[in-house]
């Protein structure tokens, strides 16, 4: 493997390193692609294995519970463990996990062969962003890796629409299978290819409060969020599952704050450019999930359209996405991560905003695809910016506790704001409704939505500084005593 020195020196990359981002990226794409066949699929799943609406709901609740709620802990691992090793071995129960989905014919099973898929992203996905940031040296050639790879996000979550409509008329099973074989093929050419990464040695021990309480705090808090449209965000249930959450939480600060080797070094966190990726990720999945949700809803139920028809009609943003991939480097080396983390969201708000003329007989041209254009080209902005912002700056030990913390804030941002529009639309839809009161109900939703994206857009426009081109990041550095602060360039 070319280190990344030499490929900095010569700013050029080999056959072997394109193939290492490859294996990462394969990856990545098989992550967004089963988060969108699976919701597709659902009414055959339903019909075949005779399953009630609520136990479908749990074949997607149980991929996020152990997705988002492993994150934390995922991405430690691989910097204690060894990110070549972490990822290679979640892969390969990815793989399996994805056989088995496809063959077992019971509801039960097929929810449990969801959560172990979720657990073993929850590992990939860290281990594979924390590689490429320290394969790849900060700068104009990590950038680049990392557009691409969050690029393979958004053409995998856009392929799977499409590929779910056409596999799930022959089986529903396909859907599942599909992952399998891919990720076989990128779990043998990883086993040739990943860089083999030492494992830390003065890490200060394994910090197993931590790891236990960050677990269990946010299995907690997506199972809470996701069952809370069903129970009742003010039923006794709800509130109590929240007071939980919070001491849970709570003790999990206090422990973090006096253990020798941290789950997440709080210290981290004093940086406000940090905070705002975190908080970006929260903002921009939570909305465009909620969006993607009403949009589908919008298409099929009322417009009469077929899975495959609002595939395509997504198509559009993730076709912008993946042609932008190599442009996004370049620009972010130019203005910046956080002036595109601004201009993004400015799209998303007009877009979401556009969205709200739709009506009951739309011209798809006309008043659909300004606003997948414009959120297509938000995503493209926005997502690399967020993965580059939130690892410079960040000590190469540290790289998969970020790049974890990161995961975590999408998938706990996706959750949350997906339940809060899924409550706000069922609260305002009538019974025995018309399709017109039906779209009416749908309207508040994506006010909420519009308004979510709005909150990321004036979060970002707090950390410009028209004055500097070159903004500085203040990161705490990861000795124990946190106070020391080194500055990098952002």
């Amino acid at each position: 493997m070319t280190s990344s020195l030499t490929v900095a020196s010569e700013g050029r990359w080999t056959p072997r390193l394109w193939g290492t981002l490859l294996v990462l990226c394969a990856a990545m794409f098989l992550d967004a692609l089963d988060v969108s066949m699976v919701g597709v699929a659902l009414p055959s799943i339903g019909s075949d294995l005779h399953l009630s609406t609520s136990t479908l709901q749990w074949i997607v609740s149980g991929y996020i519970l152990g997705y988002g709620g492993l994150l934390l802990l995922g991405g430690r691992t691989a910097d204690l463990l060894g990110r070549r090793q972490v990822f290679l071995v979640a892969l390969g129960i990815f793989a399996l996990a994805s056989l088995l989905g496809g063959l077992v014919d019971s509801g039960p099973l097929l929810i449990a062969s969801r959560f172990v898929k979720g657990l073993s992203a929850a590992f990939t996905a860290p281990a594979g962003l924390s590689i490429i940031t320290t394969t790849f040296p900060e700068g104009p050639l990590r950038n680049r890796a990392l557009s691409i790879y969050t690029t393979c996000a958004a053409t995998g979550f856009s392929m799977g629409l499409v590929l779910s409509g056409l596999l799930t008329e022959a089986s529903w099973r396909l859907t599942m299978l599909l992952p399998a074989p891919i990720a076989l093929i990128a779990l043998f050419a990883g086993l040739r290819l990943l860089p083999r990464s030492a494992r830390e040695r003065d890490h200060n021990g394994y910090d197993l409060p931590g790891a236990v309480l960050g677990t269990a705090s946010m299995l907690l808090l997506v199972f809470t969020v996701v069952q809370a449209p069903q129970t009742g965000w003010t039923s006794a249930r709800t509130l109590l599952s929240f007071l939980a959450v919070a001491v849970l939480l709570t003790v999990f600060v206090l422990v973090e704050r006096r253990s020798p080797g941290p789950l997440i070094r709080l210290g981290v966190l004093r940086s406000g450019s940090q905070v705002r990726a975190q908080l970006g990720a929260v903002a921009f999945f939570g909305s465009y999930v909620g969006f993607q949700f009403l949009t589908t809803l919008y298409m099929q139920s009322l417009l009469g359209w077929s899975a495959l028809h609002t595939a395509l009609a997504f198509l559009p943003a993730g076709a912008l996405v993946a042609v932008s991939s190599t442009k996004v480097g370049a620009i972010v080396d130019r203005f910046g991560t956080q002036r595109l983390i601004a201009a993004g969201f400015t799209f998303m708000v007009v877009g979401y905003a556009l969205f709200l003329r739709v009506n009951l007989d739309p011209v798809y041209a006309a008043v659909i695809l300004p606003s997948m254009l414009l959120i297509g080209a938000a995503c493209a902005l926005v997502f690399p910016s967020l993965n580059i912002q939130a690892t410079n700056g960040v000590e190469d030990h540290e790289q998969g506790m970020v790049s974890g913390l990161l995961n975590t804030s999408v998938q706990v941002g996706g959750a949350i704001f997906l339940a809060v529009v899924t409550a706000v639309v069922t609260a305002g839809a009538p019974e025995h409704a018309g399709p017109q009161a039906v779209l009416d109900s749908y309207r508040p939703g994506l006010i909420v939505i519009t308004g979510i994206a709005a909150a990321g857009l004036l979060l970002s426009l707090t950390g410009l500084r028209t004055r500097r081109p070159q903004q500085s990041l203040v990161v705490a550095t990861s000795t124990l005593r946190e106070a020391d602060r080194v500055t990098v360039r952002d």
